[in-house]
């Protein structure tokens, strides 16, 4: 397993990241995407070890807390060959102050995730949203002294703007505090608004990403065809169906599959693994977070690394999967000479 820098901090991470969305099943969502339980989870998480993946994602939310129970159980007598990440912000309680990320939701959410993980520090610690109504000196402050508390190696962000986030780092910079070193955001083959500015950002600020949805929420997992019906255990049925991202036009979804099939037939690789693969080729990207609902899909994901996309392949798929940019940025990639793009 390769690994790369997280951003500018001297951790290095696997450049595939498993996420623990399917662990626990509670609640009609997370029903909707997975429900491994202790003995299940800890028998993926081994295969993950046996594959160099030590990098586990969860969040105080997922499965209402149980996501994070059950990853604290697997990998209970193991601790120090993994690197916990997991999130916090979103409202995890009825109270006024539960939710967000104000010193006394993030201390407590901290100390939440503590006890759930059964460890002592979290590796990687990301705010799971940008919070508006906290001053962002206060957000920082407080992760500082969670970082130098030692209950927290590294703090990170996970769908800013980049506003929010280049805020952010001016004022850790001001005032000599943790600087977030990962942003984790959605990216994918249907989804590359994430080119526009957080990765030139990210270049520009030594920022690592971690992809999250690298499979387009469920789209590019290859089940997804032009005249086919839905699988009968896609996510994309029932209540949560337009709980699965932003809109994608069908003719661009299948021009995009029917590019992924075409290099599938000619590498012999899966749909999931050559767009896997290709992001894993993307500038700022360190690492690729993969969930799986059993060992075989798991397997599947893991097939994605140790080899690479030819050029060849890599600019078919940049050109079924190309659109327009919002403005400014359309306008400044037509003064390419002085904004050349980071791709």
């Amino acid at each position: 397993m390769e690994h790369r820098q997280m951003g500018a901090s001297g951790l290095l991470v696997p450049v595939l990241t498993f996420g623990t969305g399917t662990f626990g099943g509670v609640g009609p969502l997370f029903q909707a995407w997975g429900n491994s339980d202790v003995a299940e989870a800890t028998r993926l998480i081994d295969i993950c070890l046996e594959h160099g993946l030590t990098m586990f994602d969860s969040a105080d939310v997922y499965s209402d807390g149980m996501a994070e129970e059950i990853l604290g159980q697997a990998v209970r007598g193991r601790r120090d060959q993994v690197l916990l990440a997991t999130k916090g912000n979103f409202r995890t309680g009825p109270g006024a102050n539960e939710v967000g990320s104000s010193r006394y939701h993030l201390t407590r959410a901290v100390d939440g995730s503590l006890r759930r993980l059964q460890t002592d520090y979290i590796d990687l610690y990301q705010l799971h949203a940008f919070d508006a109504c906290t001053p962002v000196d206060e957000v920082l402050r407080t992760l500082d002294d969670l970082v130098r508390a030692g209950k927290i190696g590294y703090i990170g962000c996970s769908n800013f703007s980049g506003w929010h986030l280049m805020k952010s780092l001016a004022v850790s910079e001001k005032h000599g505090l943790a600087r977030y070193v990962s942003h984790q955001a959605y990216y994918s083959l249907i989804g590359r608004d994430y080119e526009w500015e957080l990765m030139p950002l990210a270049l520009d600020q030594h920022v690592a990403t971690i992809v999250w949805s690298p499979l387009g929420w469920g789209r590019l997992t290859g089940k997804i065809r032009r005249g086919q019906s839905l699988p009968a255990t896609s996510r994309r049925h029932g209540e949560f169906s337009n709980v699965c991202g932003p809109p994608v036009a069908e003719e661009y979804l299948y021009r995009v599959v029917d590019g992924l099939d075409l290099v599938a037939r000619e590498t012999g690789r899966t749909v999931p693994q050559i767009a896997i693969n290709w992001l894993l080729q993307r500038p700022s990207v360190a690492s690729v977070v993969i969930g799986a609902r059993d060992e075989a899909q798991l397997r599947e994901n893991l097939g994605a690394v140790g080899w690479s996309l030819s050029s060849e392949h890599v600019a078919l798929l940049d050109a079924v999967s190309a659109s327009t940019p919002a403005y400014p940025y359309w306008h400044q990639r037509a003064n390419a000479e002085r904004n050349p793009p980071p791709v």
